[in-house]
């Protein structure tokens, strides 16, 4: 932030404010960076005044930054320069946003990731059947599971697993042969 103007500066500010009807140009205002707003007439655009901005002859044209609400001002979407009060409530609103988005951040990075190592991650929940009847419970790591029994054909002996013409490693689908397309 650029220093408060002096005394000298201050009655200049007030002198360039004023809009006598035989000056072409006059002061707006000012932002928080010490950057000065100009409107003035022009004999091209006679409907609407021109806006400009003045920055300090020191400062390079990249480092210029001019605040939202200035150059809404600049674009004649806003018609009222913004105040110095709003202004400071901006750049203080602009911190807030920040320090809550530093909490966010460091919610999110307390958080376990599906990314981490596994000695990191938190265990799997139980997954289990609300319904005792059902018969579907998880078991533990520790149990041994009963092997899948093949489905069974209605005359009540197992369907084979594989094909019986030939053993899995020779078996391969059969092509895809699609019906003929009904008409109308």
């Amino acid at each position: 932030m650029a220093k408060a103007p002096g005394p000298f500066t201050k009655a200049w500010y007030e002198w360039k404010m004023l809009r006598f009807p035989w000056r072409k140009r006059w002061l707006v205002g000012f932002d928080l960076q010490g950057n000065t707003f100009w409107e003035f007439k022009d004999a091209l655009h006679s409907l609407r005044n021109r806006r400009i901005a003045k920055y300090a002859r020191s400062t390079h044209y990249g480092d210029v930054n001019v605040s939202p609400g200035w150059m809404q001002w600049l674009r004649h979407t806003r018609f009222e320069p913004p105040s110095l009060a709003e202004q400071q409530a901006d750049v203080q609103r602009q911190l807030n946003i920040k320090m809550l988005a530093a909490r966010a951040d460091e919610r999110w990075a307390a958080k376990p990731s599906a990314l981490d190592a596994p000695d990191k991650q938190q265990p799997m929940p139980v997954l289990e059947s609300r319904d005792p009847k059902s018969g579907l419970v998880h078991p533990n790591p520790d149990q041994h599971l009963p092997s899948p029994t093949p489905p069974s054909r209605d005359d009540g002996q197992p369907k084979p697993l594989t094909p019986p013409s030939a053993s899995r490693d020779e078996w391969q689908p059969k092509p895809w042969t699609p019906p003929p397309r009904k008409r109308g």
